[in-house]
Order: C-alpha cells, then sequence, then structure tokens
C-alpha cells in the first residue's frame, strides 16, 4: 500500500530544539540528538532540521551539529538555515544530510537552486515555501524566519522553482505553525497542482487524520509537521513521539 513520507520538522535555535507558534515565541524542547535517537528507536520516515535564526543572523547552519546529526540518525535528513552557496551545501552533504533546504537565498537567487540540483542532483535539493494567508485573500510568500515579505505571485513563485530544478517544495503556512488545528488544505492543493515535483504540506497538523487529508484532498506527496511530534497531551508536555507503523497503515488503509 502507498502511504505519503511521514515526516518530523524540528527546529533549530543554536545548539538546541525549539517549537514556534505562528512562527513566534519558540520555546525550547530540547537536545536535537537526543530526538534523533529517540525517532531512531520510532523508525521515523525521514527528519527535516531548521535553523530558525540562520539567516538573520548572517551564518549558516552549524556544521559540527550537523555532523553529530548525520552520526547518529539511521533515517535520511535534511538540513537548512543560512545556505547561500554551492561550497555550504557540498559541505553540509558531505557532513551526511541527504538533502538541503533553502528558503530565504531564493528569491533574486534562483539559479543557486540549478546549480546545485546539476552538481548534487535535485534530489539533494528543497526549496521551502513559507507562506501567510492575506485579508483580502490569497498568500504572500515570507522569507526571513516570516519577517520579510516578496511580492511574486505564490502560482508563478512555485513553478520557477520547479523550473529551476528544485526536487522537492516544503510548503509551510505561518499562519497554521503550532496551532495543530489542521493544514491549509486549500494551499497545499494549490501548490501540489500546480507543480509535477514532490510537495511536502506543512504548517497545522495535529493528527494522522490531518495528514491524510492533506494526502487525499491537498495532493501533498509528503506530511509533515513539528508539534505533533515533540508535545503531548491537552498541556503540550514535550515528548518525542511518532505513529507505530500499524497507526499509520491504518490511518491511510482506504486512501487513494
Amino acid at each position: 500500500m502507498f502511504r505519503p513520507r511521514i515526516i518530523p520538522v524540528l527546529l533549530l535555535r543554536g545548539q538546541g530544539l525549539v517549537k514556534t507558534v505562528r512562527f513566534s515565541n519558540p520555546t525550547y524542547i530540547g537536545d536535537p540528538i537526543n530526538a534523533v535517537r529517540l525517532f531512531n528507536d520510532y523508525r521515523a520516515d525521514e527528519l527535516v532540521f531548521l535553523d530558525i535564526n540562520a539567516s538573520s543572523e548572517r551564518r549558516i547552519v552549524s556544521g559540527e551539529l550537523v555532523r553529530k546529526i548525520g552520526d547518529e540518525a539511521f533515517m535520511p535528513f535534511s538540513i537548512g538555515g543560512g545556505i547561500t552557496n554551492i561550497e555550504q551545501i557540498r559541505e553540509l552533504l558531505s557532513l551526511g544530510a541527504e538533502k538541503v533546504v533553502m528558503n530565504t537565498i531564493v528569491p533574486g537567487h534562483m539559479s543557486l537552486i540549478g546549480e546545485a540540483s546539476k552538481i548534487f542532483g535535485s534530489q539533494s535539493i528543497m526549496v521551502s515555501v513559507d507562506v501567510k494567508k492575506m485579508i483580502l485573500g490569497g498568500y504572500r510568500i515570507m522569507t526571513m524566519g516570516g519577517r520579510k515579505g516578496i511580492n511574486t505571485a505564490l502560482g508563478q513563485y512555485i513553478k520557477d522553482i520547479e523550473s529551476a530544478g528544485a526536487g522537492e517544495i516544503l510548503i509551510n503556512s505561518i499562519d497554521r505553525d503550532g496551532t495543530m488545528s489542521g493544514y491549509d488544505i486549500a494551499l497545499t492543493k494549490e501548490v501540489s497542482s500546480s507543480v509535477k515535483i514532490p510537495v511536502i504540506a506543512c504548517g497545522g497538523a495535529g493528527s494522522l487524520s490531518d495528514m491524510k487529508k492533506a494526502y487525499t484532498e491537498g495532493g501533498a506527496s509528503a506530511c509533515a509537521a513539528g508539534s505533533m511530534f515533540v508535545y503531548h497531551g491537552l498541556r503540550k508536555g514535550v515528548l518525542i513521539n511518532y505513529p507505530d507503523r500499524s497507526e499509520i497503515l491504518t490511518a491511510f488503509s482506504n486512501a487513494s
């Protein structure tokens, strides 16, 4: 039975893990290496790590931390944060990452996607697109951790990313981030129907049923979440978790 990949997205701030709500108020969660070990035990499909302050602080995600993650992780992982050139991509991939994630650098530097894809393969290049819903309708693309907007229309931007050579798009709803209120299915569907490359839905997942909806109604190729995998219960106690294989198979048993 085919099912979408289920992917924890883990936010880095310095050497620690944090979780945000609508890209604000980062709360410390714990040590990223301990989280990797737990996700190893849970047999997670893959992981995505994003350093949320790297671009605004004009630096790249810590290579030493990436090396430690690479030494521990049994599953593929992607890494993003402050990437601006080919040599940085080369280093992060050499340290164990399967993919790099680009975001803030992409507007105005779309050619970096194509150059990187030619050197490392499109399967190694993921572009993260953060969007905020506008009051009068539609979406605005945001960069710099949600602090800077760009004027390019979402549909055109997504198509440009695909044409440039990206292998995958992570579409993240800022409005749903950390709320566990469900994905923005309209957003996911708009993006997935505009491109042929895989689209990962992110922002708002609180359950496997949310993920099934993103897959069956939104057309997502994979479903990502943060809070769902680091919190437990109504009081949001910190607890690294991941559904077991039988839960996933049951949830997607009649998906098409």
